[in-house]
């Protein structure tokens, strides 16, 4: 696979993401979702993907972060770091993000839209003991889940039917529609008969569903 940067450049981006989001959260109190959001929309996050230079070997965690700020304000962020940078469940977040949009080359706002931010923060426990390639396994399952789950939900809304119509025209519940959509049930460990029952009842083929 043909990544967006050079390996060489890869802890220095882990390091810088991981010490911008602790400064949003503990030196700015930022809200991590809302500060993401910006990290995206301001356009920083697609030039720390792509490995530009300037950011990922010429700036600290805090001077990009003082990229989004501008992006979003126009002016100067005058805060200081406090200079503790233990690694929080935030930083242990930008540091294993890193990895993985550097690995899979994805981009953030690509991963984003299956793992929100405030996910990977909650991934910390246990994951930050672990060596960062049980992060991306576990990061893949719940991509493959997410796309299961908009998959179904998408093939039921181009049909026309409720959860509960659904529920009716194939004879599975309401309830196990509503886990698999979610994603707290994965449609591959079900049954034959309950897949093509769904199958049936959107007018689709199997193989569309899973």
């Amino acid at each position: 696979m043909t990544r967006a940067y050079n390996e060489l450049y890869l802890g220095k981006a882990q390091v810088a993401m991981g010490d911008m989001l602790h400064f949003a959260v503990y030196d700015m109190r930022w809200d991590i979702e809302r500060f993401y959001d910006s990290f995206i929309s301001t356009g920083v996050a697609y030039c720390m993907y792509r490995g530009e230079p300037r950011l990922v070997v010429g700036k600290s965690g805090v001077e990009i972060f003082n990229e989004v700020y501008y992006g979003l304000t126009g002016a100067e962020c005058e805060t200081e770091a406090s200079g503790c940078f233990y690694k929080s469940p935030e930083y242990f977040a930008g540091w294993a993000l890193a990895y993985y949009s550097w690995y899979r080359n994805k981009s953030y706002e690509e991963i984003q839209r299956f793992l929100p931010i405030s996910t990977a923060v909650d991934m910390y426990m246990p994951y930050h003991e672990m060596d960062v390639m049980q992060f991306v396994e576990a990061v893949d399952k719940i991509e493959k889940t997410y796309n299961m789950e908009s998959r179904l939900k998408r093939l039921r809304v181009y049909a026309g039917l409720t959860q509960q119509q659904l529920a009716d025209k194939s004879g599975v519940s309401r309830r196990m529609i509503e886990q698999y959509e979610q994603g707290r049930k994965e449609l591959t460990h079900a049954s034959v008969a309950t897949v093509i029952s769904l199958a049936d009842a959107m007018g689709c083929n199997v193989k569309d569903i899973i």
